[in-house]
C-alpha cells in the first residue's frame, strides 16, 4: 500500500528545470513542472505537429512531394481521359447502333430509331416562354405573307399553271415495270433500275417527311412550290432528314427493295402529287 502511495505522489512531485552561466553560475532560465505537467506538454507539443502536417499536406503543394501522390498534371491528365472514355463509349454505341440497323434494313425489318436522351444537366423546370412584341409582329407578318402561299390553299385547280412548262429532272434512269392507274390504287410508276442507284430530287424543294411503312418501306417525301408533292418509295437507305433543302437532281436516297407488300426487287416507286391529286409520271417525265 506505502508503494502505490509512493507512485500516485510522485507524478504530483516538482521538478525544477534549471540553465546556469558556467561561468558566474548565474540562474538564467529555469521552469518548474510535474511529471503530469510534463506529459500534458509532451502530447501537446505531439498534436500540434501532426495537426500542422495535416494542413500543410491538405492545403499546400507540399502533398505532391508525396510518394505516389499525383501531381497537377497527372489529375487533369486522369479527368481528360475519363472525359474522353465517356465519349469514345457514346460513339461505340452510336457506331453499333448504325451497324444494327444498317442489317435490320437489309434484313427487311424495321430499324430502330434512335431518341435523343434528356440533357440532365439543364433545369427545364425554370424555363419560361414568354411571347415579345416583336415575336407577335413576326408571327402576324407571316402570316400576312403566306396567306396567298399556294402550298396552303384548297382548290386550286391544275389550269391555273401548266406542268408541261415545268422541267422534272428524272429521280432514276431504267425501265418502267409498273405505270399509273388510279383504279387499281397505284399512284405512281415503278422505275427498275440497278441496286444502290442514288435516287435524285425532280425538283427544288423542302423534305416534308422522312420514315418507315410496312407497306412500301423507307418513303421519303418533298414538298415543292406550286403545291406540288414528290414522293419516293422503297429505298434501301435515306440521305435527307425532315426540314431539309434541296436541289433539283441532288442525291436523296439510294434504291432499294424496303418494304414488305408491295415490292419484288429493287425498284423507285415514284409519285408526283398536284393539289392533293397524283399525277402520271410518264406524261412530264422521260426515265
Amino acid at each position: 500500500m506505502a508503494k502505490t502511495d509512493t507512485k500516485k505522489r510522485s507524478w504530483r512531485d516538482k521538478y525544477r528545470f534549471a540553465i546556469y552561466n558556467d561561468k558566474t553560475f548565474e540562474e538564467v532560465w529555469r521552469m518548474r513542472m510535474t511529471r503530469y505537467n510534463g506529459f500534458l506538454l509532451l502530447v501537446f507539443l505531439v498534436l500540434f505537429i501532426v495537426g500542422v502536417t495535416v494542413m500543410l499536406v491538405s492545403f499546400t503543394n507540399l502533398r505532391e512531394f508525396i510518394p505516389g501522390y499525383p501531381d497537377g498534371n497527372t489529375r487533369r491528365n486522369i479527368i481528360m481521359n475519363a472525359l474522353r472514355l465517356d465519349s469514345l463509349e457514346k460513339e461505340l454505341d452510336l457506331r453499333d447502333q448504325y451497324f444494327a440497323n444498317l442489317n435490320a434494313i437489309i434484313s427487311g425489318r424495321e430499324p430502330v430509331d434512335r431518341v435523343a436522351g434528356q440533357d440532365t444537366t439543364a433545369n427545364y423546370e425554370d424555363i419560361t416562354f414568354n411571347n415579345s412584341a416583336e415575336d407577335s409582329l413576326l408571327r402576324l407578318q407571316v402570316e400576312q405573307e403566306e396567306q396567298y402561299n399556294l402550298s396552303f390553299m384548297a382548290g386550286y385547280s391544275e389550269r391555273d399553271i401548266n406542268l408541261s412548262s415545268i422541267h422534272f429532272f428524272p429521280p432514276v434512269k431504267g425501265i418502267v415495270s409498273g405505270r399509273f392507274n388510279p383504279r387499281t390504287k397505284h399512284y405512281g410508276t415503278d422505275i427498275v433500275t440497278s441496286p444502290k442507284a442514288v435516287v435524285s430530287a425532280t425538283l427544288d424543294g423542302t423534305v416534308m417527311f422522312t420514315g418507315w411503312t410496312m407497306e412500301t418501306g423507307w418513303v421519303i417525301q418533298i414538298q415543292h412550290s406550286n403545291n406540288l408533292i414528290s414522293v419516293y418509295k422503297h429505298n434501301a437507305t435515306l440521305l435527307k432528314d425532315p426540314g431539309d433543302t434541296v436541289v433539283a437532281g441532288e442525291g436523296i436516297a439510294v434504291v432499294g427493295d424496303s418494304g414488305e407488300l408491295y415490292t419484288s426487287g429493287p425498284h423507285l416507286h415514284f409519285e408526283i402529287w398536284y393539289n392533293g391529286e397524283a399525277v402520271n409520271t410518264e406524261d412530264y417525265i422521260l426515265f
